[in-house]
């Protein structure tokens, strides 16, 4: 018997393993561009970084850290008290955001009274101890949240620009641009934010 040597045959256009090739690669090109896309709305929608600027949120927060914010759930979820929100002050697209704890939602009256915060007449509880509040501004007076607004404090309240200003004062719901939700940054403080 001779041994007959084996010729490589190129494959036709209608081989089935050409085609079995380019539908594999078809198919792996998709599932890719799939998880692209996946990953772009995640970040779109809750992977916004955010800088901290100011003191103004110390000590949970501090100028310079790193926040991210996650932009879908306010348009699911009206912030609540205590949720910890990014906002661009008067709407201005050309500031930068600011981070602020949600004090009143619309419907609630709020007063500053002997340096403590009162929401409906009782005691607003905060999630971490704060000193008193030396200046009230306009909340020295009530100051009934409107439709679609918030009252906003920083948690380092003598040294913060928020809703006791007549320059800020309520935020619209339109300017909230997300809840803060996680640290990033620096690395000694990665985790939750409360």
């Amino acid at each position: 018997m001779r041994n007959r040597k084996r010729r490589y045959r190129r494959p036709r256009s209608g081989d089935k393993n050409g085609g079995r090739i380019v539908k594999e690669v078809a198919i792996w090109a998709g599932e890719i561009l799939i998880v692209i896309a996946l990953a772009g709305i995640l970040v779109y929608f809750f992977g916004v970084r955010v800088p901290v600027t100011g003191q103004s949120m110390y000590p949970v927060l501090d100028n310079g850290d790193q926040v991210l914010v996650n932009r879908f759930i306010p348009h699911l979820i009206q912030p609540k008290a205590n949720d910890i929100i990014a906002f661009l002050p008067n709407g201005n697209q050309q500031s930068h955001y600011s981070i602020k704890r949600v004090i009143a939602v619309p419907g609630d009256t709020v007063q500053i009274k002997d340096g403590k915060i009162y929401v409906n007449d009782e005691l607003f509880v905060d999630v971490n101890p704060r000193p008193l509040i030396e200046n009230a501004y306009l909340a020295e007076e009530p100051v009934t949240v409107g439709e679609d607004e918030y009252f906003v404090l920083g948690d380092n309240r003598n040294s913060s620009e928020d809703s006791r200003y007549a320059n800020i004062g309520n935020i619209k719901r339109e300017y909230i641009k997300g809840k803060a939700w996680f640290i990033i940054a620096p690395f000694t403080k990665i985790g939750g934010l409360k």
